[in-house]
C-alpha cells in the first residue's frame, strides 16, 4: 500500500467558469486520512487583468461561441471524417481552421485568459510533486479544473522518464490555442501534455513529454469537429462512451492500460468528473451529456485500481460545487476518492 500525499488544486483559471476552484478544497477536507502522508494545498492567485471571472460572462463574442459550438455539433457526429475521402477531410479541416481564426478576430479581448495566472500555479503545483515523488509518496492531485493536470503529468513523468497516460474525460482537450476558438486554456491540457501544443503552458517543464503511441482517451464523447484533425494526426487512441457501453468497462480498461503501459515505466491517469452523465453528476463546469451512469462511473473507478501496481499519479478533477444539486456530484467524488487512496 502506497503512502499517498494530497495535492488540493484549487483553481479555475483554465476557463470561463468560477466554482471547479472551490470543488478541490471541498473534497480534500472529507476524505479519510489513514493513508494519506501528507495534504498540500495550492491556490491560484492572478485573474486575468486582476478581475475576478464570473460565471456567466455578458461578453457578446461568447453566446456567439455557443451558438458557432452547437451548430457544428448539430451538423457532425463523433468520427464523421471517418467516411470522407483524403481530399475531402483537407478541405474541411482548412474550413473549419479559416472559422476558428474568424471567430478568435472578434475575441481579442479573452486570448489566452488567464496565462500567466494558470503558469504560474502549475509551476508551483509542478514542484511540489516533483518533490513529492522523489521523498517515495504516490502524488493524488484533486482538482480544480482540467489545466492542472499539466503539472501532475508532467511531474510525474520527469521524475519517471517514460510513462503512459490515460485521460478519462469526456472532451479530449486536445486544442492547440489556434484551434481553441475561446482561449479557454482548459481545452488544451492533454496537447500540452504530449507535446502537440508546443507554444506555451509549459515552459517551467524540463523532461521528457508523454508518446502519443501510449495516449490514451476514455470516454470521449463531446469533441471539436477541429480538435478530432490534431487527435487524428498525433496518433493518440480514443475510447468512447459508446465502447465503454458496448464493449464493457473490464474490456476498455484493459486495453487502455495495455496502450499506455506498453513500453513505459507505468501510467499517469486523469480522471474528469464529466465523464458521468450530468443527470446523474450534475456538479461540473462543462457537462456533456450521453454519460456514464452511476454503476459503471463505480465500475471503472474499481477497475482503475487493479492496475494500482503501474499507476503512478493520479488526478480527479472539476468538480463544481456551485452546479452540484443535494451534493450528489460530492459524494461520487468523494467514494471515488476514497476508493482510490484504499486500493492504490
Amino acid at each position: 500500500m502506497k503512502k499517498i500525499s494530497i495535492i488540493s488544486a484549487c483553481t479555475d483559471l483554465g476557463l470561463k467558469i468560477d466554482g471547479a476552484e472551490l470543488g478541490a478544497q471541498i473534497l480534500t477536507k472529507s476524505l479519510k486520512s489513514n493513508n494519506i502522508s501528507k495534504n498540500y494545498i495550492i491556490k491560484s492567485s492572478k485573474k486575468i487583468n486582476n478581475e475576478k471571472k464570473v460565471v456567466h460572462s455578458d461578453i457578446d463574442i461568447n453566446t456567439f461561441v455557443e451558438k458557432f459550438n452547437s451548430l457544428l455539433l448539430d451538423m457532425h457526429e463523433l468520427h464523421f471524417e471517418e467516411n470522407m475521402s483524403e481530399k475531402d477531410k483537407i478541405t474541411y479541416y482548412k474550413k473549419m481552421y479559416n472559422l476558428v481564426l474568424a471567430v478568435k478576430d472578434l475575441d481579442s479581448k479573452n486570448e489566452k485568459r488567464n496565462l500567466e495566472g494558470i503558469n504560474e500555479f502549475n509551476e508551483k503545483s509542478y514542484n511540489t510533486i516533483c518533490k513529492i515523488i522523489q521523498e517515495g509518496d504516490f502524488p493524488l492531485l484533486v482538482g480544480g479544473d482540467h489545466i492542472t493536470a499539466i503539472a501532475s503529468s508532467l511531474a510525474s513523468i520527469k521524475e519517471h522518464k517514460n510513462l503512459g497516460i490515460i485521460w478519462f474525460d469526456s472532451h479530449a482537450d486536445y486544442n492547440t490555442y489556434p484551434t481553441s476558438v475561446t482561449g479557454n486554456l482548459h481545452g488544451l491540457p492533454l496537447a500540452v501534455a504530449t507535446h502537440y501544443e508546443k507554444s506555451i503552458l509549459a515552459d517551467f517543464h524540463n523532461g521528457p513529454y508523454f508518446n502519443p503511441k501510449n495516449t490514451v482517451i476514455v470516454g470521449g464523447r463531446d469533441i471539436d469537429p477541429w480538435e478530432w484533425k490534431n487527435v487524428i494526426d498525433s496518433g493518440i487512441t480514443v475510447f468512447s462512451t459508446e465502447d465503454i457501453k458496448k464493449y464493457g468497462v473490464e474490456t476498455i480498461c484493459k486495453k487502455a492500460f495495455d496502450i499506455a503501459s506498453n513500453g513505459t515505466n507505468g501510467v499517469h491517469i486523469s480522471f474528469d468528473l464529466d465523464l458521468i452523465d450530468p443527470t446523474v453528476a450534475p456538479g461540473v463546469s462543462v457537462p456533456a451529456k450521453n454519460g456514464l451512469n452511476l454503476e459503471e462511473a463505480y465500475s471503472l473507478a474499481e477497475e482503475i485500481t487493479k492496475y494500482n501496481n503501474i499507476i503512478k499519479s493520479a488526478d480527479l478533477v472539476e468538480y463544481n460545487p456551485l452546479f452540484d444539486k443535494e451534493d450528489v456530484t460530492k459524494k461520487i467524488a468523494i467514494n471515488i476518492l476514497n476508493k482510490w487512496i484504499e486500493q492504490f
